[in-house]
């Protein structure tokens, strides 16, 4: 055997070794060693040979070991794992080929650990493992917004790290209290029967951006660097949803938090003015499908999460690749300074209007997968759910579909004049836009990977039909709102969004608490003060050199307040 063939045998036996996911944390390691072309090609390669090692392991392989008195799963692969395991390859794959133009080797260290410790939690089969990983995601994760190297990154990137580490203390913290419970480390169906599985519930949630706990979404992920978006938009939101449909599948307090997330996004995505804001929103947005199908919990409905994770996970990082592109080359992507963009980069543009479709057009990805999860709601006759994911659907198209593609590539044209993506990107975005269409077309691929058998036609008359309805209504709506001038126009400021509570109401409880509580300390130690104030008043006149005790005083009075002093002293002794 030669000393080539040794060295691919040697790593092949290596890779064997390692729960999928390793490869590219490790790998990850040389990547400030390598330059140019050199680094680019060791980079693509980890990722594509992690796919190959998940794809080489048969279904119910596992792997454990031993910390401390403590036995770890490391790798349980199942069907729900290989899913996930799949998508998230996919997306580490098309994230590093968009990346290949970016010289940091800090940035392309940190998105490989990222990525990988996402697809090691995705086959972590107890809380121990999942917690490590869980955090590894934290950490890795912010060097993606704090790449950009401005104030606003650093402000970002650090709220962004306490809310994700405080996530990974809510998991310890829950584990820990469940372990005790128990006796149990295994990550199965928990379900909310405990403090600990409470705990565990919450820090899952926060990782998901359930109402009131997102906003740490649309502040960090739009200021990351112009790739760090693309592969933030694919993993960590994700990997929460994985860990509630393998934790609380079935969950019903899911179904109201899922569907307010699928509604409220829409009307600050509206009005929001920042593009990668408004792409923040819609990935809430989509959050929220994903959260009422865990919380329905049926096979149907865990069918749809699963399905519609995997179409997400593709044109939601189209989306923001192509944003991306339009950052890179004009340098904003602020919906008030973009318009005509079409003649200048016609290719990102037709790859955006693609992934934009995604969403829930015919012949694509969205349109297969989230309405598995609209006719589970059905089915299970959740009648508003069902109402309300349906209006949700026209909303995300309104401002995905149209309010993104139209102010950025169309709109008034503000004359600028630059270059088409580079050729990495359109690469990324073309594999992309493909797999978008591919998926829609060719559903049973996609349903044949999912954890539960199908039995589910989504080109029926009546499905597509009210599909296109609900688009033809989105579209005819946009027209008449910006001819009768009622569109909320592109302004340059801040949505507060939910940090209106922080940034606003609890600063004015807590001056108004100050307030009151000084106020009621001013009236009752009125009184007192005054009292106070006349006896130094009175003690400082004593004292004064014309005062009392300030006058020399003759010997005889002296002599005699000493032997009172002495008497009242024998007198309190005895």
């Amino acid at each position: 055997m030669t000393e080539g063939a040794a060295l691919i045998d040697g790593g092949a036996r290596l890779a064997a070794m390692l729960p999928p996911g390793w490869i590219m944390m490790l790998g990850a390691l040389v990547v400030p060693l390598l330059r140019g072309p050199v680094r680019q090609g060791w980079m693509l390669a980890l990722p594509v040979l992690g796919l190959f090692q998940m794809l080489a392991l048969p279904l119910g392989s596992e792997m454990s070991a031993t910390f401390f008195a403590y036995e770890l799963e490391l790798l349980r692969f199942d069907s729900i794992a290989r899913a996930f395991g799949l998508v998230f390859h996919s997306a580490a794959i098309l994230s590093v080929v968009y990346a290949m133009k970016n010289d940091s080797a800090l940035e392309g260290s940190a998105a490989l650990v990222y990525s990988g410790s996402a697809i090691s939690a995705v086959f972590a089969g107890d809380l121990i493992t999942l917690f490590i990983c869980w955090e590894l995601t934290a950490v890795s994760s912010v060097f993606l917004i704090w790449a950009s190297g401005n104030e606003r990154a650093n402000r970002s990137g650090m709220r962004y790290l306490i809310v994700q580490v405080g996530s990974g203390v809510l998991l310890l913290a829950g584990t820990i209290i469940h372990y005790a419970e128990t006796g149990s480390l295994a990550f199965d169906h928990l379900g909310l029967v405990g403090f600990g599985t409470g705990l565990i519930f919450v820090a899952f949630g926060i990782k998901a951006a359930f109402p009131f706990l997102h906003n740490w979404l649309q502040d960090a992920y739009p200021n990351a660097t112009v790739t760090g978006t693309v592969f933030l938009s694919a993993f960590t939101t994700k990997l929460a949803i994985y860990a509630l449909a393998r934790g609380f599948a079935g969950t019903e307090i899911l179904i109201p938090i899922g569907a307010v997330m699928a509604v409220f996004p829409i009307f600050y995505a509206v009005i929001e003015n920042d593009l990668r804001r408004v792409l923040a929103y819609g990935l809430n947005n989509q959050l929220g499908y994903m959260v009422v199908g865990v919380g329905i919990g049926t096979e149907f409905a865990l069918n749809g999460t699963v399905a519609h994770v995997v179409a997400h996970v593709i044109y939601k990082g189209l989306l923001f690749m192509s944003m991306g592109a339009v950052l890179y080359r004009v340098g904003t992507v602020k919906a008030s300074e973009l318009g005509g963009l079409y003649k200048s980069m016609p290719i990102t543009t037709l790859l955006c209007i693609v992934g934009a479709a995604s969403i829930s057009a015919p012949l694509t990805g969205g349109f297969v997968s989230k309405s598995m999860i609209v006719s589970a709601a059905a089915e299970e006759h959740y009648t508003v759910v069902f109402l309300v994911l349906l209006l949700a659907s026209a909303g995300a198209f309104l401002y995905l579909g149209i309010k993104v593609c139209f102010f950025a590539f169309f709109g008034q044209d503000r004359g600028f004049r630059v270059k088409e993506a580079p050729l990495n990107m359109l690469i990324a975005m073309g594999g992309a836009a493909a797999l978008c269409l591919g998926i829609g077309m060719f559903p049973g691929t996609l349903y044949g990977l999912l954890p539960y058998p199908v039995d589910y036609v989504p080109y029926t008359v009546s499905h597509v039909v009210t599909i296109l309805q609900l688009l033809l209504f989105s579209v005819l709506a946009f027209a008449f709102l910006r001819k009768a001038g009622l569109y909320p126009p592109e302004l340059r400021s801040t949505l507060l969004d939910s940090d209106w509570i922080y940034r606003r109401m609890l600063p004015w409880i807590n001056d108004g608490l100050a307030f009151a509580y000084n106020r009621a300390v001013d009236r009752g130690l009125g009184p007192a003060r005054g009292l106070l104030s006349q006896v130094m008043s009175t003690v400082e006149r004593i004292h004064r050199p014309d005062g009392v005790l300030g006058n020399p005083w003759p010997t005889g009075a002296t002599t005699l307040w000493a032997a009172i002093m002495l008497f009242a002293l024998l007198l309190l002794s005895y």
